[in-house]
C-alpha cells in the first residue's frame, strides 16, 4: 500500500472551517492520498505561537492552504504560510469557494497558483509530493 501524504491544512478558522471539515471528509476517502496530520491553531498569535505551529507541521509532507473570501486578511494563515516557505515545505493553494472571489493569504507568492478544489485535482496536487 502506498504510504499517504501527511498533510497540514492552513485556513481562516474565523470562516471556513466548514470547509477545512469538508477536506478532511475527503482525506477518509478509500483513494485519498493525503490524511490531515494537523491544521490551523484557533489560539492568538502571541507567545510561542510560532514554535508551536512550526513543532505541528514537523512531520508534515504538504500544506493546504485554503483560500477563502478572506483568506488575505487572515493573520494566522500568512504566518502559517511564511512559516512552510522558511521550511521548505511543499504548500499549495486550493480555492475553497467555487462561486465566489477567494483570496490568497497576504504572505502568498505572487506567482502562486491558486488552484480549483476538484478531487483529481486534489489527487494530483498531493501525489506530486509524494
Amino acid at each position: 500500500m502506498t504510504r499517504k501524504s501527511r498533510a497540514f491544512i492552513s485556513y481562516d478558522f474565523e470562516h471556513d472551517e466548514d470547509k477545512r471539515f469538508l477536506l478532511a471528509e475527503q482525506s477518509r476517502l478509500p483513494d485519498s492520498p493525503f490524511e490531515i496530520g494537523d491544521a490551523t491553531a484557533r489560539e492568538p498569535l502571541t507567545g510561542d505561537w510560532g514554535d508551536k505551529v512550526r513543532s505541528r507541521m514537523a512531520d508534515i509532507d504538504v500544506v493546504i492552504v485554503l483560500c477563502g473570501v478572506e483568506a488575505f486578511l487572515a493573520k494566522g494563515m500568512a504566518a502559517e504560510l511564511t512559516i512552510a516557505q522558511e521550511k521548505n515545505t511543499p504548500y499549495f493553494l486550493l480555492e475553497a469557494y467555487p462561486d465566489r472571489n477567494c483570496t490568497k493569504p497576504a504572505s502568498a507568492m505572487s506567482s502562486d497558483t491558486v488552484y480549483k478544489w476538484t478531487w483529481d485535482n486534489l489527487k494530483t496536487l498531493i501525489g506530486g509530493w509524494r
